[in-house]
């Protein structure tokens, strides 16, 4: 047993006798994480990407260390207004991503299991539920959610909320995309900013918001910047670390963080030679722990994620001057809500700003939504001239896929753009 199966497994043990201590123990090597990615960064990558490993580590740390001024949320809440009222929000998808990178995911999944939760219900919600359910993850200063994009999240948040017996806010979003609907989100942003008042006990200016939000403004500028520059440069990376840039632009929306982030990645890809390796468009969340998967794309000079349709739409840029609709308009637009046809036009843009040579839609255990538009998106996009491959597997339960059936597709995929 490695160093890292060994950590996972003592975490998963200490967890059913004393969560606490477990979640020191967590801690501690979280801790030892972020002094290696200080001390011993990865030589491998660019800058962007080993500043974007310390932020995301340090925000981890500081959800499990410091609940009292944390916020439990899900991955579509505004960013921005967490930022403004100084909570440190962590999400099910990011905390479910750690704990299985510490391979400590089936003692969780397990726990969600003997609650009776179903076996098909996504994997980030299960593991993240059993954690709590465990007592790894401490109660949160509040819990903030919406409809927005997960089915799971209206399973998840109320279970939790009467579990933990913290203060929590709804956030609705209609399906249709018009004016209408962003003033209804709108509204009720504006009673969320009251609603982190009232629990923080701390006035929240319309200066920090606007100011939030123009920082989310000048970050979603740089990422376009250096999304016009991918047809022809590529930077090094790894699953891990493109998985990271949906903390940016969701988790950490409005910090200076981001800003920082998204202007050193415009200069890392300004920079780095032009590649003949293939540009593929990833559509979905990155299945950042299935070896045959990173065996293809980890530190890949043949074969580069140009462009994500995930976090691209998390840096959208908003047009409307009050910081509110702003917020709104990014919410209502989004390519998880309304019609796939969105989804399906906005990916066909994106692979033409990269010159995408082919396109790849992850589609992870339990995401009914992504599942079932599957056929729909892929039959589309080829129509457009680019070709696409349906990956089936699991964001956050490797047991969930098939290393040697992952690995023969997509090689098989990799050769035949080599044919094109």
């Amino acid at each position: 047993m490695d160093i890292l199966n060994k950590f996972g497994s003592t975490v998963g043990s200490l967890s059913q006798e004393d969560p606490d201590k477990a979640r020191r123990f967590l801690l501690a090597g979280y801790r030892l994480q972020e002094k290696r990615l200080t001390l011993f960064p990865d030589k491998k990558l660019p800058s962007s990407g080993k500043y974007v490993a310390k932020v995301v580590m340090q925000n981890i740390i500081d959800a499990l260390a410091k609940p009292e001024k944390s916020a439990m949320v899900s991955i579509f809440v505004p960013g921005e207004l967490l930022a403004a009222a100084g909570l440190t929000p962590y999400s099910v998808e990011a905390l479910s991503c750690f704990i299985a990178g510490t391979r400590c995911e089936q003692t969780f999944l397990r726990k969600t299991e003997e609650e009776g939760f179903p076996e098909t219900m996504c994997s980030y919600h299960r593991v993240f539920l059993g954690a709590a359910l465990n007592g790894i993850v401490p109660k949160p200063k509040c819990m903030v959610y919406t409809n927005l994009a997960c089915d799971g999240n209206m399973m998840t948040f109320p279970y939790l909320k009467q579990n933990y017996e913290v203060p929590g806010f709804y956030i609705d979003v209609p399906y249709e995309k018009n004016q209408e609907s962003i003033e209804y989100v709108a509204k009720q942003l504006r009673e969320l900013k009251r609603f982190l008042e009232d629990v923080t006990g701390r006035k929240i200016t319309d200066e920090a918001v606007k100011k939030a939000v123009d920082n989310s403004r000048k970050a979603a500028d740089n990422y376009e910047k250096q999304l016009l520059l991918r047809k022809d440069h590529d930077i090094t990376s790894t699953l891990t670390n493109e998985l990271y840039a949906l903390f940016m632009c969701h988790l950490l929306a409005g910090t200076e963080s981001s800003i920082k982030y998204t202007q050193m990645l415009y200069d890392d890809v300004k920079n780095a030679p032009k590649s003949d390796g293939f540009h593929v468009l990833w559509m979905h969340t990155m299945p950042f722990l299935q070896d045959a998967v990173k065996d293809v794309f980890n530190y890949s000079d043949r074969i580069h994620i140009s462009a994500s349709d995930f976090i691209a739409d998390g840096f959208r840029k908003m047009h409307f001057d009050d910081p509110y609709e702003a917020m709104a308009e990014k919410m209502v637009n989004c390519i998880y809500n309304g019609s796939i046809d969105q989804r399906i036009e906005e990916s066909k843009e994106l692979a033409k700003t990269v010159a995408a040579d082919g396109s790849i839609l992850f589609t992870h255990w339990g995401c009914k939504n992504t599942i079932g538009a599957s056929s729909l998106i892929k039959k589309s996009l080829e129509e457009a001239g680019i070709p696409t491959m349906i990956l089936d597997g699991d964001g956050c339960n490797p047991a969930n896929a098939s290393d040697g059936q992952i690995s023969t597709r997509l090689q098989a995929f990799v050769e035949m753009l080599g044919h094109e």
